[in-house]
């Protein structure tokens, strides 16, 4: 079945109660990402003519351009979006449990990370065995070794959404509570790490940030779920108003992506200032939420909207591949590479990304396939079968998941280079190699397989 008919078949069987602009958020925020990604990079040669290859930043070079990552550093709408979508996924499990309690958490974990890590996989395989040719043959330098480093850097975002899908379940139990109360004790304890950081000098206590910061996100979408963002104006304007005065008078830089060289980051790890930014985010997508629904109406935009749903991991694990390999064509033809944000530069951009495009869908086209959700059971299990195994399926699932989340950072970290030299990564105190978190990422995902077949996956918004 075509791309095309297969989008116009789901969008014409939508149901009336299915929340489509989340769906458009989805996909506009990972847009948004592989855009700014590709108008960020800066690939230049260096002087001398002797073949080395540098990557730099456009907003490293004209730091006025940085106040556009306030619009351009979207990622906290798709970490609010899959709050919401896990929210509505377990809690559709629940109701359909056939009483296993247990059974509830890996049938939800192997149905959120099927289409997550499917496609990841892929990508991980391919990359690997690229880069083992390449050192076995000999192969390296240039533009390859800025690939081989580079294209694992976007799996970050991938390890920190296993980390929320993993937390789901408590902290949805704690919204269910405290409702409001539940986020606001994320924020504060954001604002309180920042304070012992900064105002305290207390060392590495900064690294918890990756938590409450990305989890406060995350338990907004719990909120959305639950139809009790009724003021998103407020939202927006709380989180901009806050994060203007932590940047004009506080130790936070303006841009809201990290810079080369610049001794805080607000992404890694995430600052307070970064909270108050995706508050405001969250806060103008939901005011926008009415017009821009009606507008989703419209068959031919939704019909859109599916097509784009169904290639938009695909696309994001395999953009930067495309954007080196465009430049990597015109290094092959000669082509001069202008210094970033000069004219040349400018007028080279256009081509460039339009290149880009074209070769991210050819890559599209080709892996695209394993975007699509493996078939699964959706029966529940008898009660009383199986009650051994049932009885492992949960702490079995737990192992797997946090594997996976350790495997992908770790491989995020370190890249496909060096794979036989033994190039190793620190993450939280330990050295991964390459190797190590591949190995990491698939026997979790093989846990997580084994722990939620055969359980009822039937999960709604996925």
């Amino acid at each position: 079945m075509s791309a095309s008919v297969s989008a116009s078949e789901l969008a014409a069987v939508t149901p009336s109660t299915r929340d489509r602009y989340v769906d458009l958020l989805r996909v506009a925020s990972l847009g948004t990402v592989v855009l700014g990604h590709w108008l960020m990079a800066a690939v230049t040669t260096g002087a001398g003519g002797n073949g080395q290859v540098e990557v730099g930043n456009l907003l490293a070079v004209e730091p006025r351009l940085q106040i556009l990552t306030w619009a351009l550093q979207i990622m906290p709408v798709f970490f609010f979006v899959g709050g919401f979508s896990h929210a509505l996924s377990y809690r559709s499990l629940s109701r359909k449990s056939t009483g296993e309690g247990a059974s509830v958490y890996p049938a939800f974990l192997r149905a959120r990370l099927q289409r997550l890590l499917r496609p990841t996989m892929v990508f991980i395989g391919v990359w690997g065995a690229a880069a083992v040719l390449l050192q076995l043959v000999g192969e390296g330098g240039g533009l390859l070794d800025v690939a081989l480093r580079l294209v694992a850097q976007p799996l970050w975002f991938i390890g920190i959404y296993l980390a929320m899908v993993a937390f789901t379940p408590p902290l949805l139990k704690l919204h269910e509570r405290w409702g409001w109360g539940a986020f606001g004790g994320l924020v504060a304890a954001a604002a309180l790490v920042d304070v012992l950081r900064f105002a305290l000098d207390v060392p590495f206590v900064e690294f918890l940030n990756f938590a409450f910061v990305w989890l406060a996100i995350h338990q907004l979408g719990f909120l959305r779920a639950d139809g009790r963002l009724t003021r998103p104006y407020l939202l927006a304007g709380a989180g901009l108003a806050g994060a203007a005065l932590l940047v004009a008078y506080g130790p936070y830089p303006l841009s809201m992506v990290g810079m080369p060289g610049e001794k805080v980051s607000n992404m890694a790890p995430p600052t307070f200032a970064l909270l108050c930014h995706g508050l405001w985010l969250v806060g103008a997508v939901e005011w926008l939420r009415g017009p821009v629904g009606r507008w989703l109406e419209r068959p031919k935009v939704w019909r859109a909207v599916v097509a784009a749903n169904g290639i938009s991991m695909t696309a994001f694990l395999w953009h930067l591949s495309a954007m080196l390999g465009v430049y990597g064509v015109l290094l092959a033809l000669g082509v001069d590479l202008p210094a970033p944000a000069s004219g040349a530069w400018w007028a080279q951009l256009p081509p460039r990304i339009a290149a880009a495009v074209v070769l991210t869908a050819v890559l599209i086209a080709a892996f695209r396939s394993f975007e699509r959700p493996a078939a699964r059971s959706t029966t529940p299990r008898p009660p009383g079968s199986s009650r051994g195994s049932t009885a492992y399926s949960g702490p079995a699932a737990t192992v797997g998941v946090v594997l996976c989340l350790f495997g992908v950072l770790g491989l995020s970290m370190v890249g496909f280079g060096g794979l036989f030299e033994g190039r190793t990564a620190l993450l939280i105190a330990v050295q991964v190699s390459a190797p190590v978190a591949v190995a990491m990422t698939l026997v979790g995902w093989l846990l997580v397989e084994r722990a939620g077949r055969g359980l009822s996956a039937d999960v709604r918004h996925g």
